[in-house]
């Protein structure tokens, strides 16, 4: 009995999705998060899934939240980094432009290693790679000595120009190898191959940053599954949209840094899918955040130039690796609601989590979050979280709001449903970031909406926003793990190279793609794949001649003078769409990238048939506050006794183990055959 299993490691819940795949059935399973020890957390929800380690033939698992947590918190190792002579600071000068040129309140970001802690060694590469000056070896002996007498746990390596040729970067990794302690080395240039000096420098120290956790947690989490009788390679879930072994997510763990959210990305491509809708906008309400991200064509939109901690008083960190463009706000079903020194009533971004949890929980804390509104405004029945398996209490939901009120002189339920609105609004302006800031009519998509909360958010949103059609996947509570059984692995390499877009410099561009294929063949083959399931995708990016800013362009295998030409038309089209605006001028390549894929074996779901006798079982009432000062009795359906074909009209609760769907006056609802919630927006 083969089962492929997937489990997403959330800030409150750990979540697992197993596919038996001689049935094709699949089994859900939730548990609280462990942050003190991640791996503990998810042998706990394998244990509680009943799975036995000789049944899983395939693994994927994510820690993403541990790095991001690590990073935002600095909860690292100490770090030592290496540079070329000369550069010691370029963590210090970073960039000029700010996020805005006027706030007094900026503040440049903060290096992750101080200056100290930053050594040079004399060596010199060109823009070309070709060799200036011979590595110092005997500055980098040095080096290795101020390592050992600092004790540092892990070092990284970042010469100026090395993404041209890394051949002193691995010279001098060699030479560090034989005489430092510290069994963490990261290479600027195993990670990107791109220019940009401080921001291949600050990925690097990232990466060596948070190396020695996720290697603990990977190694710990891989020898608890062969404990367990698991005898397949695990792999981890990556920020690209794909997966990657253990081995691999071990020395490249900034790959990870948004890594869970991505599996409900992709669920969300593949209900699209199902139901007609290339075109989505991924809706993901967890415990701690709320996360969007639009689907164009079927295409997840992809970041090269991804933030960590970027807001309006700093400029953030950077991180170049690829990471699927996500907007993350701090508005969850843990997000505690609290009033500012202005007496406005706020939501988020600090989150109860899964320690201590919402004040309802039965070891809550004492703060009001959204899962105590949505308790109290009676969207969730307070006997049937989790399908029953907590016993939410709602008087202590009541005492944490009421607290609240008797501060703003209000009743108990509408600061309550005050929390719900606010929260809402916030995703709506998500939303936007992810669509009407970059040119796209939010009209013009479907919205997919999963975790825990996001259902019950979904529909006053879509009418918010003048979205037509909202769509409810199976089990909303679990989806980011489903969807990560919908994933591949993948490898991403980049190379700068500015050069002119034309015929003349085809044959550099060719020979470039070709050498990045034959390295994204090599990583794959490592990995048991053969040839027939390897696929590789190449974009270029391209710009105007004298623009500093690309744009990123998708090009053919095989570039030729017929390819060139529909790369040069895609970009002037890609051009306009986000700056309005195209010329006739002539365009320059500066970065190459290529994605090899590796495909696997996923599931396959298959639509029922609308039986003839269609189901809709209803399971009570109840009073529901759905706007402040209105409670109305609605009918209460459960979301497994509603058989494809069956409808519901608003307004109504429908519920399930892991989630609640709220429909509104003018929505109606139809399941179809894939058991998708199909939910029809009022006009």
């Amino acid at each position: 009995m083969p089962t492929r299993v997937a489990i997403d490691v959330g800030g409150t819940f750990t979540d697992l999705c197993a596919l038996d795949e001689s049935t094709g059935r699949f089994t859900f399973t939730k548990d609280s998060t462990t942050p003190k020890n991640f791996a503990l957390g998810v042998l706990n929800v394998i244990r509680k899934s009943g799975l036995k380690g000789e049944q899983i033939d395939r693994f994927i698992g994510t820690g993403s939240t541990m790095v991001i947590n690590a990073l935002t918190e600095r909860k690292g190792s100490k770090v030592m980094l290496v540079t070329t002579k000369g550069f010691r600071d370029v963590l210090e000068i970073q960039r000029s432009n700010r996020t805005d040129l006027y706030n007094l309140r900026y503040a440049k970001p903060r290096p992750y290693v101080p200056r100290r802690m930053r050594l040079e060694v004399d060596e010199r590469m060109d823009y070309s790679g070709k060799e200036m000056k011979p590595l110092d070896k005997e500055g980098v002996r040095r080096v290795a000595k101020a390592c050992n007498e600092e004790n540092v746990e892990s070092i990284a390596i970042a010469f100026y120009n090395s993404y041209a040729n890394p051949a002193h970067e691995l010279e001098a990794r060699d030479l560090l190898r034989t005489s430092v302690k510290a069994p963490y080395i990261t290479m600027s240039h195993e990670l990107s191959r791109e220019w940009r000096e401080y921001e291949r420098v600050n990925t690097a120290v990232l990466n060596a940053f948070v190396q020695p956790k996720v290697h603990e947690y990977l190694t710990s989490l891989e020898s608890e599954l062969s404990k367990l009788g698991a005898k397949i390679q695990p792999h981890v879930m990556q920020s690209n949209g794909g997966v990657a072994s253990f081995d691999q997510g071990r020395r490249t763990p900034i790959y990870q840094v948004e890594s869970g959210p991505i599996g409900g990305v992709i669920g969300a491509v593949v209900v699209g899918r199902q139901t007609g809708w290339e075109n989505v906008i991924s809706f993901d309400v967890g415990g701690t955040t709320a996360k969007t991200s639009l689907v164009d064509s079927g295409q997840m939109g992809m970041n090269t130039e991804y933030y960590i901690q970027r807001s309006q008083h700093s400029g953030g960190y950077p991180v170049k690796v690829p990471v699927v463009d996500i907007v993350e706000i701090g508005a969850g079903g843990g997000s505690i609601a609290w009033i500012d020194e202005l007496g406005s009533l706020k939501v988020g971004p600090i989150s109860a989590g899964a320690d201590p949890g919402p004040a309802s929980m039965p070891s809550g804390g004492t703060e009001p979050t959204i899962t105590d509104a949505f308790v109290l405004t009676g969207v969730i029945d307070p006997h049937f979280f989790l399908g029953g398996q907590i016993e939410l209490d709602a008087s202590r939901a009541e005492k944490a709001y009421a607290r609240l009120a008797a501060r703003l002189k209000m009743k108990t339920l509408d600061v309550a449903m005050g929390a719900i609105e606010i929260a809402t609004a916030n995703m709506v302006n998500a939303i936007k970031l992810v669509s009407v800031r970059r040119g796209y009519d939010p009209r013009d998509f479907a919205m997919v909406a999963f975790g825990g909360g996001g259902p019950m958010f979904a529909t006053d949103i879509a009418e918010e926003l003048g979205i037509r059609q909202v769509i409810v996947g199976r089990v909303p509570g679990v989806f980011s793990a489903w969807g990560m059984l919908m994933t591949d692995l993948r490898h991403d390499f980049v190379q700068t190279r500015v050069v002119q877009l034309d015929e003349g410099s085809l044959p550099e561009l060719q020979s470039i793609v070709d050498e990045m294929r034959r390295l994204g063949a090599e990583e794959l083959k490592g990995e048991m794949i053969p040839s027939s399931d390897m696929s590789f995708e190449v974009s270029l990016d391209v710009r105007y001649a004298g623009q500093e800013h690309t744009v990123s362009t998708p090009a053919p295998l095989r570039i030729d003078k017929k390819g060139l030409k529909r790369v040069q038309q895609t970009f002037n089209r890609l051009h306009y769409r986000k700056f309005s605006f195209s010329l006739n001028d002539p365009m320059e390549v500066v970065n190459l990238r290529l994605t090899a894929l590796g495909r696997v074996k996923k599931a396959r779901p298959q639509p029922q048939k609308t039986p003839s006798n269609v189901r809709v079982q209803r399971k009570g009432s109840r009073r529901v506050m759905l706007s402040e000062g209105k409670s109305l009795l609605l009918p209460v359906y459960d979301r497994e006794e509603i058989s494809p074909g069956g409808t519901v009209s608003g307004p109504a609760i429908i519920e399930e183990a892991t989630s609640t769907t709220i429909l509104r006056s003018g929505n109606r609802m139809k399941v179809d055959g894939y058991g998708n919630l199909l939910i029809r927006v009022r006009e």
